[in-house]
């Protein structure tokens, strides 16, 4: 496996990029860059054999680099790991399961070695494409990947799979073969605060009771001054979800967006009537130790001899909370990978991952989540 990093900026245009026969292309840019479908079309003639995907973003990674005005790019080139890649088009949140099933049936196969996975960051409920995915893929394969991102603006989120980035687009990349590695790591590190709460009221991924209480009122309520700028100001104070019945699997939801009328708040995933709900709020040196638990646990999935890549994917709620502190993350993550691995990501809408505790896939919020491709070498 050879592993080749590139990047674009609009006053260098590209850097590094010597033609190779990549199998597979990721790139990471924000809207205003991949819009107009010109970057694309630039990679495609780059490497007209390879499968080439990526999405917008709330910041781009690559290496020890976090920024928002250039494409980070990678392209990987196998020696025995075949590629197959499945895309669908969502058209409305209650058709997340069908996509995702859609795209887990054409990926099927009994030497699949994983799944990584861009999606929509607007018009997905996540939880229900991750549960349409892993119905035809098994929940022993792992699945892991991220939702794409507008920074802080939600307007729009773009999604590229071999074509120019287009809203409403899920693609899906299978690894095959008994070579690939697919190591996966996933951790927070955010603090919860305020009491518990009984989600008494929801629809899939719509909240809107807490205890019995319209749940936006609750919000506004802890965010004061920060709630008129909701729903981007939630981003700093996320949800925190649990089943009573398996307490120790918590899982992290942020707002997509809220209805004034309804007093209702849409996330990322399912907010399950009957689970517990806390508020949650960041603190900078847990956060960065919850990447750096997420890079170890990703490392020990990946091969001990052989070359790979490091795809970051940590949320924009993160990004935001840190500011010039983000660094402090990606640094965190880096320095618990292998020191030759390169890596590359994005800020997200929602992160797919594995939990950590239990090892279901599901979509999570508010983590870094790190996924290690590498091949074995005989």
């Amino acid at each position: 496996m050879r592993v080749q990093k590139f990047s674009w900026n609009a006053s260098d245009g590209w850097q590094n990029t010597a033609r190779n026969s990549a199998g597979l292309v990721l790139y990471f840019g924000s809207r205003e860059i991949l819009a107009d479908g010109a970057r694309y079309d630039e990679i495609r003639a780059m490497f007209p054999g390879a499968h080439v995907i990526g999405c917008t973003t709330g910041g781009q990674i690559q290496d020890d680099d976090v920024g928002d005005d250039q494409i980070a790019a990678v392209a990987l080139e196998f020696d025995a790991t075949r590629l197959r890649i499945a895309s669908e088009t969502v058209t409305e949140l209650k058709t997340s399961r069908a996509c995702g099933e859609a795209i887990g049936r054409q990926l099927a196969a009994d030497d699949l070695a994983g799944v990584f996975v861009l999606s929509d960051g607007l018009h997905v409920n996540g939880s229900e494409l991750v549960a349409g995915i892993t119905a035809f893929i098994g929940t022993q394969t792992p699945l892991t990947g991220g939702l794409a991102g507008d920074g802080p603006d939600f307007v729009e989120t773009l999604v590229g799979a071999d074509s120019a980035p287009r809203t409403r687009t899920v693609v899906g990349v299978g690894f095959y073969g008994s070579a690939v590695r697919f190591g996966h790591g996933s951790a927070g590190g955010w603090d919860v605060f305020g009491p518990r709460r009984r989600v008494t009221r929801s629809n899939g991924n719509v909240l809107y009771d807490l205890d019995g209480q319209p749940a936006l009122e609750l919000y506004e309520r802890y965010l004061g001054e920060e709630a008129k700028d909701l729903p981007g100001s939630a981003l700093l104070f996320p949800l925190q979800v649990s089943d009573p019945l398996r307490p120790d699997d918590e899982i992290v939801r942020t707002v997509l967006s809220i209805d004034r009328a309804e007093k209702s708040m849409t996330f990322a995933g399912d907010i399950p009537e009957g689970w517990v709900a806390q508020l949650m709020r960041g603190n900078f040196d847990r956060l960065s130790a919850g990447a750096a638990d997420a890079a170890a646990q990703a490392q020990l999935g990946a091969a001990e001899n052989g070359e790979g890549v490091a795809v970051l994917v940590s949320c924009i709620g993160r990004r935001l909370l840190m500011g010039q502190r983000t660094i402090e993350e990606v640094d965190a993550a880096r320095a618990q990978l292998a020191p030759e691995m390169p890596s590359i990501g994005f800020y997200s809408y929602g992160e797919i991952s594995p939990h950590a505790k239990s090892g279901i896939c599901n979509l999570h919020n508010q983590t870094m989540t790190v996924t290690t491709i590498t091949e074995a070498v005989d």
